[in-house]
């Protein structure tokens, strides 16, 4: 059995490497954030010199890990990957840094979770090239300085405000923010998906999985996958009726509600009134955490117009209340 899932999974891994844009036309949506990126790249390669230090923030599934692995494939360089949990002491990050080569780029995802003391080091690394690193201990302690070889490190966070300003302010290259996209760009993005996993499927399946997407590709790509097994295992076309039928065993209404996000708006609604309620009451009311209440559900009801946030807590708007088929009383 854990054969089977293992297969699954590196099966899923593969999917999603096909389906990563591979040049900068492939890449769908986020203009002013490849305008700028292209202007960086193509200006240090004039100079002679690599990319700065670039930071990308957003939501997840926007295209952060994307845009990484598409600036190493533009500028013909090796990228090295690992995440803010992985790199636990400053050993681990010494070594990382001391194995790359001239010119590599080291990706580093949810950089928010680095440890304090292993962020330290990173400052000097970014900013002059060198690693402090303090032998022994007490009065005897000293530090002694390596070169390091010149990199570019991008770094990729859901929680831009948890980054330290000092750490903030060496991305010299530029911090951008991901923005969701539209549901034109999205439905661009299933159909060149579709085409590369050699699914077929109709304008109509394809705008329906567009518009419940949450307008952000990885959710798209998810849905054309399930909709693209669903349709193989009951042998039938990917029609817009299909797609229906599929996402509605996933449990995802027409506006690419799942069952979380509206058991946070019913209990909202239901159990407070319709608010206003503050985030640990309703995490401790749907026994979800603060933030995957604050990180995953809440910004796709937002930016719906469902809910508003307040400084007296969260309120549901009377678009929610219809959306749910409930009555709306004018407080």
């Amino acid at each position: 059995m854990n054969n089977q899932n293992n297969n699954e999974n590196k099966e899923e891994v593969v999917l999603d490497q096909a389906l990563r844009p591979q040049t900068w036309e492939d890449y769908i949506g986020q203009k002013h954030i490849k305008d700028n990126v292209k202007i960086l790249l193509e200006a240090a390669k004039e100079r002679g010199h690599i990319p700065e230090h670039i930071l990308f923030y957003g939501p997840p599934g926007l295209g952060k890990t994307t845009l990484a692995h598409l600036i190493a494939k533009e500028t013909n360089r090796q990228i090295k990957i690992t995440s803010g949990p992985a790199i636990e002491k400053v050993g681990d990050l010494a070594s990382i840094l001391t194995n790359l080569s001239p010119g590599d780029i080291l990706f580093i995802d949810e950089i928010h979770r680095l440890n304090k003391m292993v962020e330290e080091i990173l400052y000097p690394a970014m900013e002059s090239g060198v690693l402090d690193i303090i032998i022994g201990k007490g009065p005897s302690a000293r530090t002694i300085q390596l070169d390091l070889p010149p990199f570019t490190l991008i770094a990729a966070t859901t929680r831009v405000a948890l980054i330290s300003s000092p750490l903030r302010s060496r991305f010299s290259g530029g911090t951008f923010r991901m923005e969701f996209y539209t549901n034109e760009e999205i439905a661009e993005i299933v159909r060149r998906s579709s085409k590369l996993l050699d699914t077929k499927l109709n304008e109509g399946a394809l705008n329906e999985i567009a518009k419940r997407s949450r307008f952000t590709p990885r959710t798209a790509n998810y849905f054309l996958k399930r909709c693209r097994d669903f349709a193989q295992v009951h042998k039938k076309e990917l029609t817009e009726d299909t797609v229906k039928e599929s996402l509605q065993m996933l449990a995802i209404d027409d506006i690419g509600l799942n069952s979380s996000d509206k058991t946070f708006l019913k209990t909202l609604i239901q159990k407070f009134n319709g608010g206003p309620v503050g985030l640990k009451t309703i995490s401790a009311a749907t026994s979800e955490e603060e933030a995957t209440l604050e990180e995953v559900i809440e910004p796709y009801l937002l930016q719906l117009g469902l809910i508003e946030r307040t400084p007296r807590g969260r309120i549901a708007t009377q678009k929610a209340y219809e959306h749910l088929g409930i009555d709306y009383i004018e407080k």
